[in-house]
């Protein structure tokens, strides 16, 4: 990483979904100082979950350069003198193989870029496994006070340093505040892609939004959806909602629709917000929509809504039915790093939304004034994880030591127009398995 006298922050994003994608391009805008002229360069690294066009489209952040990359292609296009920063918008395990990829290829630099590492939303499963993942770059970012003091505890814990752990807050948040009083005329239900899994739940939770819409006429019902059927997110759809809406009995009220866009776009006429444990609800209380957390499928850590115990926002249909709206507990919300009107986020900063990244961008420019920075060290290691390490590694075709294997995949050179035809083919007909053939076994398996 350069000495610069300048005010360009040169930032290379890597991610592996639509949703990690614009948290990282987000992330980097907001880490970046204010007048910074800032270079985005995108990478989006090759899998089941690439974003397809569309996608990008809809999530609506620009980068100065985008393309698709395997693990390899991205690792040698790290030159430590070319960047300042590198954001890992990745899954736990790909962000570990980055760090110790990243750590190879920089043996022996004097100056390398600032690693900068977080989570894209509400964090409600796998605590110790994702952040033991993620440790080893020089900011770990925690969504809210709380998770800020989540991480430190889980690292603290088991001895590894915890010092990375930097508080900001989401960095899609923003948008208009609510005002209007009154009935809400515009429900809208934020669906997840694998919140809940199965058929029978996912037709539940159909039926209901149907049915609420048929109660009350006056209202536009809307199910926003995350991604067309094909197309994968963060977490893989087997039963897309386009489907089932196509088998509702009597089809769908004309009130009632199917919505894509951009979630903000969409919360700009939102009056009541229901979900079951999306991120959207943080998005929604940040404009003080009235939003509620679903409870028809109970409270359970494998939904999710657990997450949302002590908001005051959980309900069912049958509440929402009746014209039940919540009151969330301000408490908490700040807790969460949402701040409502515009104030109290997360602690970071002065107190306001707008000053959240403050302590991450004055850490980021402490750490490039350094003349040298110590080699990314993650917390496992073949010493301290023998048995797991070397298996996150392979898949991203890296040996125990974070360098390439003998056979990995070339990324010295562009893949040619069969190759990229062929991998098309081959993910989309990884897609078609997941949302038409293996429903069908597992249906015929429960025979």
């Amino acid at each position: 990483m350069p000495a610069s006298t300048t005010k360009s922050l040169r930032v290379a994003v890597l991610a592996d979904s639509d949703t990690r994608w614009k948290w990282g391009a987000l992330t980097a805008n907001r880490i970046a100082p204010a007048d910074a002229d800032i270079r985005l360069d995108g990478h989006l690294l090759r899998g089941r979950a690439t974003p397809t066009a569309r996608q990008l489209e809809e999530v609506g952040v620009r980068a100065d350069s985008l393309r698709e990359v395997t693990a390899a292609e991205f690792l040698r296009a790290m030159d430590p003198q070319e960047y300042d920063v590198v954001v890992l918008a990745l899954v736990g395990g790909a962000v570990q193989a980055m760090l110790h990829g990243l750590s190879y290829a920089w043996q022996g630099c004097e100056r390398r870029p600032v690693v900068v590492t977080g989570y894209v939303g509400v964090v409600y499963e796998k605590l110790a496994d994702g952040l033991l993942l993620r440790h080893g770059a020089d900011l770990v970012l925690a969504n809210s006070r709380q998770d800020a003091e989540r991480f430190t505890a889980v690292y603290e814990g088991v001895g590894a340093d915890a010092s990375s752990v930097t508080e900001v807050a989401l960095p899609f948040l923003g948008g208009a505040v609510r005002t209007q009083d009154g009935d809400p005329y515009t429900v809208v239900f934020a669906a997840q892609p694998s919140v809940p899994e199965s058929r029978t739940d996912r037709a539940y939770l159909l039926d209901r939004l149907v049915r609420h819409a048929r109660l009350h006429p006056e209202r536009e019902v809307l199910l926003k959806l995350r991604s067309r059927p094909g197309e994968h997110t963060t977490h893989i759809e087997e039963q897309p909602y386009q489907r089932l809406a196509e088998r509702v009995p009597g089809g769908t009220p004309a009130n009632f629709r199917l919505v894509y866009g951009h979630m903000g776009e969409v919360l700009d006429r939102t009056d009541l917000l229901v979900t079951v444990s999306s991120t959207a609800a943080l998005e929604s209380l940040h404009r003080r929509i009235p939003t509620v957390l679903l409870t028809d499928l109970g409270v359970r850590e494998s939904l999710g809504n657990h997450h949302f115990v002590g908001s005051g926002c959980l309900a069912s249909w049958n509440q929402l039915d009746d014209g039940h709206l919540p009151a969330p507990d301000e408490d908490w919300v700040a807790r969460q790093g949402v701040a409502p009107g515009g104030t109290s986020p997360t602690g970071a900063g002065n107190g306001s939304y707008e000053t959240a990244f403050d302590t991450a961008r004055a850490r980021i420019a402490a750490l490039r004034r350094q003349d040298e920075l110590p080699a990314l060290a993650p917390y496992y290691t073949p010493v301290t994880a023998p048995g797991y390490l070397p298996g996150i590694l392979a898949r991203h075709h890296l040996g125990p030591d974070g360098g390439p294997l003998p056979g990995a995949p070339a990324a010295d050179r562009t893949p040619g127009p069969v190759r990229q035809i062929v991998r098309r083919a081959a993910r989309g007909a990884y897609r078609h398995g997941v949302q038409r053939v293996a429903p069908v076994i597992r249906r015929m398996g429960e025979l």
